[in-house]
């Protein structure tokens, strides 16, 4: 019974659009557990740090994980910027977004279950957005105090735009692209770079899935619709600035860098005149310790 069921699996599996979001929990799971883990041990347990890194890490397995599937699209900004660049069909936009945003979802649920014990000691049991014991930064991010917002709107749209122009050059033959094995983790330092430094505004979320799915567990597992009135409705911004974020940073990268690239070199083999003949091409036969061999002539 299971190996005919895998037998049918491998058969279709070149015909179906496999949904990728099982393969973002790792990104969210990492990543809001650190979180948690800081957050409910008042940092005794982890830092800031703690946090960056394992969202990393996070994007690296992701990446492992799906880059033989869907691509490793784990961010619906990033899809979004190579469906504009031709690089993915547009009808993949939407099932990519949303099993991308089920995923976080998931994650988050994960993350709930596993710290569940923590955040209600540290909460008093009220899971509250605002004041000292708020939990619901563990999952979602949101402004500081001081942050007004078109500085937020900013922040999201610089931070996006770095991620896009920065992993657009991986690939890119004509310049100096990485091994396709390293890619992960090259991608991974990348978002470890931008989350080190551009989170202290808004916590750098760069990924619309990576917010709004856990900003809606959050909805659902008790820390009510305050989640998306809070800071007046603030909850748009890492949906929307991600997005154009992206786009500008692709389209930075067309205009400063691929567009002046030099031109691929025509391979050798054509440039170079054939001076074989079709006697030349025909096997020869020769006698090695009695034994004929046919020997070809390239």
């Amino acid at each position: 019974m299971c190996n005919k069921l895998l037998q049918q699996l491998r058969r279709q599996k070149q015909t179906w659009e496999w949904p990728s979001y099982p393969w973002i929990i790792p990104t969210n799971l990492f990543g809001c557990s650190a979180a948690a883990q800081v957050k409910t041990s008042r940092e005794t347990k982890g830092q800031f740090l703690s946090v960056n890194m394992a969202f990393s890490v996070g994007v690296m397995s992701a990446m492992y994980l799906t880059k033989g599937i869907t691509g490793a699209h784990l961010n619906p900004a990033v899809t979004l910027s190579f469906c504009v660049l031709g690089d993915v069909p547009w009808r993949r936009l939407v099932p990519y977004s949303l099993s991308q945003l089920l995923g976080a979802y998931l994650a988050s649920g994960l993350v709930y279950l596993v710290y569940y014990d923590a955040i209600m000691d540290f909460s008093g049991g009220v899971l509250t957005v605002y004041g000292p014991n708020e939990t619901a930064s563990i999952f979602a991010t949101y402004p500081s105090e001081y942050l007004s917002l078109g500085r937020s709107f900013l922040d999201q749209i610089v931070g996006t735009a770095m991620l896009m122009l920065c992993i657009l050059s991986l690939g890119e033959t004509r310049n100096t692209p990485a091994p396709p094995e390293l890619i992960p983790p090259i991608v991974a330092v990348i978002v470890l770079g931008i989350s080190m430094s551009m989170s202290a505004n808004c916590g750098a979320a760069i990924n619309p899935a990576r917010d709004l799915g856990p900003r809606l567990f959050t909805l659902t597992a008790g820390w009510g619709t305050e989640v998306f009135t809070c800071y007046n409705y603030w909850f748009w911004v890492p949906l929307v600035a991600p997005m154009i974020g992206g786009v500008l940073g692709s389209a930075m990268y067309v205009v400063f860098i691929e567009c002046h690239l030099p031109d691929p070199e025509p391979p050798k083999d054509l440039a170079m005149p054939s001076t074989t003949t079709e006697d030349s091409k025909q096997p020869a036969t020769v006698k090695e310790n009695g034994v004929e061999l046919k020997m070809v002539h390239f």
